[in-house]
């Protein structure tokens, strides 16, 4: 099957574009360049893209012809500013790729006659959460607002839920959570972040070290998506969750710790400085995907976070980093 993924130069995107590509279908990806220290180059992504687009999703123009070129069966859209300190300091370029992007790609679609289906990704930071509400969210629970990510990602959710009612193909909608995995160089994450201390022998700065978030192995979250895909692809349009496993969350500074122990040289300690607000508190209740989808987390955090400090272990080693992460990949088609 011909699949364009919006964003597949990001974390996640290199990832989905490798798992998609074992999986025997054709991948092309509208995205900007990637960073300079990326998964897309250290695993060499690019060798598994047909069609590797270069643009800016908030030009409706460049989305329109990306989708003309790539000619796709199936959509995955990823594409996004995806940090919340990022989204405090930057909020106009959040709102305009989060949201007007979104809008881009539903529009474009409308005209492509090939196109099947549409998965869109938000956020588990799209559930109101004021109150930190100490229970996993569901589906059915209220879209809230808080900081511009979130509040651009909920209204990204919502356009998206409002198209559906029109659509002429089906559409989905994914929620996730902290995805950790091999790969992540982004900033203001918390690997990506001790791993780069680590070579410097500085300590890490952790804003909210006893927040606690939905952690996840990055292959079981898009394993969920490809799942999905096939669900939209049979008619159905659908808003799903993908998380831990209930009860399998943990907090950051637990997270730390484990990290801490795996890779040498790692360690951390509270930011003594004042910082914008977060959610204390993010779950989030996958029972619907795992019944409508017979989808489940292969991996449990430990599995995960070893997998994890592997892939680092041997990137700063020199080893071939295309090959390891598509053993991964492979590994977890098993």
């Amino acid at each position: 099957m011909r699949i364009l993924i919006t964003g597949h130069t990001g974390f996640k995107g290199s990832w989905l574009s490798l798992l998609l590509n074992e999986m025997g279908h054709e991948v092309s990806g509208l995205a900007l360049e990637p960073e300079s220290q990326s998964n897309f180059e250290v695993s060499r992504v690019a060798e598994v893209i047909n069609n590797d687009i270069r643009g800016d999703i908030r030009e409706l123009n460049t989305v329109a012809k990306a989708v003309e070129r790539a000619n796709p069966e199936f959509v995955f859209h990823l594409a996004a500013q995806p940090l919340v300190k990022e989204g405090y300091r930057n909020p106009k370029y959040t709102y305009e790729v989060n949201v007007n992007g979104t809008l881009h790609i539903l529009e474009s679609l409308q005209n492509s006659p090939n196109v099947k289906g549409l998965l869109v990704i938000t956020t588990d930071k799209v559930y109101a959460n004021n109150t930190n509400t100490k229970r996993a969210f569901t589906e059915e629970d209220p879209l809230g607002f808080g900081d511009p990510y979130s509040t651009s990602k909920a209204m990204a959710d919502l356009l998206t839920q409002s198209w559906m009612q029109n659509s002429r193909i089906p559409i989905g909608i994914a929620r996730a959570g902290n995805v950790i995995g091999g790969g992540d160089f982004g900033a203001n994450r918390l690997i990506p972040d001790l791993i780069r201390d680590a070579q410097v022998s500085r300590k890490t700065q952790i804003r909210y070290p006893k927040s606690v978030r939905p952690w996840q192995y990055v292959l079981d979250c898009l394993g969920g998506y490809a799942l999905q895909m096939q669900s939209i692809l049979s008619g159905e349009s659908n808003i799903l969750n993908f998380g831990p496993d209930h009860g399998d969350y943990y907090e950051v500074e637990q997270v730390a710790n484990s990290v801490s122990k795996r890779i040498e040289g790692c360690g951390w300690e509270k930011d003594p400085e004042m910082h914008p607000h977060e959610a204390s508190f993010l779950t989030l209740d996958s029972s619907k995907s795992m019944k409508l989808l017979k989808w489940n987390n292969k991996y449990s955090l430990e599995d995960t976070l070893d997998k994890t400090s592997d892939w680092y272990r041997f990137y700063v080693q020199g080893v071939d980093m295309s090959r390891f992460s598509r053993n991964q990949v492979k590994e977890y088609l098993k």
